[in-house]
C-alpha cells in the first residue's frame, strides 16, 4: 500500500475521484468495443456479457467478499478508500454512457488507449492509498499466508478469466483484448513505484 500520510483530504479525496472516474471511462470504451481485460474488472465484463446485467451491479458483488481481505492485509484506512473507489466506478459506469457515447473504434487503438487510461487511473488510486479491490488483494493476502508469490496468483487467475473469454467474444476480440490487458500492466509495472510518489 502507498503511503498517503503526506496527502491532504482533499488530495486523496480528487486522487480517488480521479482514478474512479478515468477507470470508468475505460471501462466504458472497452465495453463499446465488445472487449474483455483481466483481473475483476474482466471477469464482472464477460459476466455482464453473458447475462446482460448491468458491469456496475456485477462489479460491485464481486468486490464484496475481497473487503476482508483488505482489511486483515491493508487496513481499515485502505479498505474504506477502495469501497469508496469501486461504488464510484460502479456508479460511473452505469451514468457515462448517458453522457458519452462513441461512433467506430478501431479495436487496436481502443485497446492501447483503454489500457493507458484505466492504468492511469490505478496509479492514481495507488498513490493515494486505494484500489479497485478483487483478487489483488486476495493474492496479497495468500502471499502473506502461504508464500505463494502475489504475482503468480493474478496470473492464475487472468488465465482463468481469458479462457472464459474465449467462449464468450470471438478470437479477435480476444487479441485485442490481450492487447489491453498488456498495456495496462505495462503503464502500471513502469510507473508504479512508491520512491516516486512524494507529496508537496
Amino acid at each position: 500500500m502507498t503511503d498517503t500520510a503526506h496527502h491532504s483530504a482533499l488530495a486523496d479525496t480528487q486522487g480517488i475521484v480521479f482514478g474512479a472516474t478515468m477507470a470508468a471511462f475505460g471501462v466504458t470504451l472497452l465495453t463499446h468495443m465488445g472487449l474483455a481485460t483481466g483481473q475483476t474488472a474482466g471477469l464482472a465484463v464477460l459476466i455482464s456479457y453473458v447475462t446482460g446485467i448491468k458491469f456496475g451491479w456485477v462489479f460491485f458483488a464481486l468486490n464484496l467478499p475481497f473487503y476482508w481481505f483488505g482489511y486483515r492485509r491493508m487496513g481499515l484506512s485502505f479498505t474504506l478508500r477502495t469501497f469508496a473507489a469501486v461504488a464510484l466506478l460502479s456508479l460511473l459506469t452505469a451514468v457515462l454512457p448517458r453522457y458519452v457515447s462513441f461512433g467506430p473504434v478501431n479495436p487496436g487503438a481502443g485497446a492501447v488507449l483503454f489500457g493507458m487510461i484505466v492504468g492511469a487511473g490505478l496509479l492514481a488510486l495507488f498513490r493515494h492509498g486505494a484500489s479497485l479491490g478483487g483478487v489483488g488483494i486476495l493474492a496479497l493476502y495468500l502471499q502473506d499466508r502461504t508464500g505463494f508469490k502475489a504475482g503468480w496468483t493474478q496470473l492464475a487467475f487472468d488465465l482463468c478469466v481469458f479462457a472464459f473469454a474465449l467462449f464468450v467474444i470471438d478470437a479477435q476480440a480476444l487479441a485485442w483484448s490481450l492487447l489491453g490487458a498488456v498495456v495496462l500492466n505495462l503503464v502500471i509495472a513502469i510507473n508504479h513505484r512508491r520512491d516516486w510518489y512524494v507529496a508537496t
